[in-house]
């Protein structure tokens, strides 16, 4: 992953709605659920619901199948852990596989 993917990743999940979108998903992964389902969730209007899961989609957070007349989305799982290999890369000097233990703060070793 390149800078400018990471980048605009980030923009897409900047926002409150979109952050409880991909949390839902990844929560539900990997079945995914209908738009009608992630807005009942989340108590969202479909019509701002949809905005929001296009703008996901066209980043490649989400992947969307037609089943009929719904669409299931579902969360770019490889998307994501190549954002979290991207963000933790440099960690401990290059050895991210000596920098933590998911529930701590900090364990590089020296």
């Amino acid at each position: 992953m390149d800078k400018q993917l990471a980048t605009a990743l980030f923009e897409s999940l900047a926002s409150g709605i979109r952050l409880d979108v991909f949390r839902l998903l990844v929560k539900n992964a990997p079945t995914g659920l209908v738009a009608g389902e992630i807005a009942v969730s989340l108590e969202l209007p479909p019509t701002n619901l949809s905005f929001h899961l296009k703008a996901m989609t066209h980043a490649g957070l989400l992947n969307v199948t037609q089943e009929g007349r719904y669409q299931r989305y579902r969360a770019n799982l490889a998307v994501m852990q190549a954002l979290v290999d991207y963000l933790t890369a440099e960690c401990c000097t290059g050895h991210p596989e000596h920098c933590f233990d998911a529930g701590a703060s900090s364990n590089c070793r020296d």
